[in-house]
């Protein structure tokens, strides 16, 4: 991964950032992005696709990635932006967002997926880059890691879907939650429209829980 990374080094390209987000497919909360820099000759063992680790591996890796990186930063885009741009922007804005925050100003940018960003630097979209890239991977652990906080402090706020578990993602137990309590405050209404459209044969929303 690190040997990926590091083939875009040149004269003029010195500083990588990998950015990736965390949030696109669950039914509550905010999408989070995180960028990373590093050291060309930096390596953690243990970096990989955030999805391929368990939460305890993730959690590790953390204080590894903040210590030995030279800026990171992390975004949040609420579930009420969401709703107004749809999640493929409110993605891309988050990861922009997150490079925008760093402190050290990167060459190029590598991007989880396949679109790159609308940004003054470079972008280079990489698909399954979080599999392949060091630093993308880095920043989806990053974003994976502050997402799932989120959602644990949530929970607190809405226990009753039980997203301290299922971080707001389509479980069976989420949604039966939602059928059961209606949706909170926090849940995105364009990603329930089936479920709601199943509570109410009318199709006819029903009323945010409050």
């Amino acid at each position: 991964m690190k040997n990926f990374d590091n083939s875009f080094l040149s004269g003029s390209i010195k500083y990588i950032a990998g950015t990736d987000e965390a949030g696109r497919g669950p039914l509550a909360g905010p999408v989070v992005a995180a960028a990373v820099i590093f050291d060309n000759d930096v390596w953690i063992k243990g970096v990989n696709d955030s999805k391929q680790l368990t939460e305890k591996e993730r959690e590790a890796l953390l204080p590894q990635i903040i210590e030995k990186c030279l800026a990171c930063s992390v975004s949040v885009i609420s579930h009420i932006q969401i709703e107004r741009i749809n999640i493929l922007q409110a993605s891309l804005l988050a990861m922009t967002t997150s490079i925008d925050r760093l402190k050290l100003k990167p060459d190029l940018i590598l991007v989880d997926g396949n679109k790159g960003l609308k940004h003054p630097i470079n972008s280079i979209p990489i698909i399954k880059g979080d599999s392949k890239s060091f630093a993308i991977a880095s920043a989806s652990i990053i974003a994976k890691v502050a997402r799932d906080r989120i959602m644990k402090r949530l929970h607190l706020y809405y226990p009753d879907y039980n997203w301290s578990k299922n971080k707001g993602y389509g479980t069976a137990e989420h949604i039966a939650a939602i059928k059961t309590y209606g949706p909170s405050p926090l849940h995105r209404k364009l990603f329930l429209r089936n479920i709601l459209f199943e509570i109410n044969s009318d199709g006819v929303e029903l009323e945010t829980k409050q």
